[in-house]
């Protein structure tokens, strides 16, 4: 029972800048592609940072707040902004960057992307090297899988699968990511574990249960409850 890789959501071919590449070329390829950052790669195709557009606009903000090394001709202070007008993405990048693998899963990854506060995930091979990018927009693709296909899957994975019952023993409705779990099991345990499962799949958005249970001895354990995906 698998779930939704991270690699099945990405998008394989990505925009990408060097280190050496300018300010402007970095805010135009944004602008042209309708992106909001870009992976910054060294020689050999690794990861070394991200530039977004919070990164650029942050770097405008600093560069007027920095004094000159000399005085303002017309004040005769050091608050003269810096003649400098350009920079490369080596300098206004984000490093180290926050990285993912393509066979982590996409829930595994918008945990990450919580977590680092990143809109983006540059997605590398075992060598650090950009193989796909995934956005918090790819990943709201797993709120959009079929009520039928999460019957199914709950159905043959969890009901069948790891539980070992009949694909009958619980009744299993969907409407739009809501779960409703009807009948009667042996005991409760069996009640947790399939409501667990059932919580687990992707693009469930909540499980309802009105399931009973016969007796409240345990039932036998299955060998390994995997998680649904």
């Amino acid at each position: 029972m698998k779930h939704i890789r991270v690699g099945e959501l990405m998008t394989d071919e990505v925009v990408s800048v060097v280190p050496a590449t300018s300010f402007k070329e970095v805010a135009k390829l944004l602008a042209q592609y309708n992106i909001s950052g870009l992976p910054v790669l060294d020689e050999e195709d690794q990861v070394v940072g991200v530039v977004s557009e919070s990164d650029l606009v942050n770097r405008q903000a600093a560069r007027h707040l920095v004094p000159s090394d000399g005085p303002d001709p017309g004040t005769g202070t050091g608050t003269a902004v810096s003649s400098r007008a350009e920079f490369m993405a080596a300098e206004v990048m984000s490093t180290p960057a926050v990285t993912v693998h393509a066979d982590e899963s996409a829930a595994d990854a918008a945990r990450l992307m919580m977590r680092s506060g990143v809109e983006r995930l540059p997605v590398v091979d075992d060598e650090d090297r950009l193989v796909g990018i995934v956005t918090r927009r790819d990943l709201l693709r797993l709120f959009l899988r079929p009520d039928a296909e999460i019957r199914r899957r709950i159905i043959e994975d969890a009901v069948v699968g790891t539980m070992g019952l009949g694909a009958d023993a619980v009744a299993v409705h969907v409407i739009d990511g809501v779960v409703t779990l009807e009948g009667q099991l042996k005991c409760r345990s069996q009640i947790a574990i399939l409501t667990r499962l059932a919580e687990q799949l992707d693009g469930v958005v909540a499980v309802v249960g009105h399931v009973t249970a016969h007796a409240d001895a345990p039932a036998p354990a299955p060998h390994s409850v995997p998680r649904l995906g």
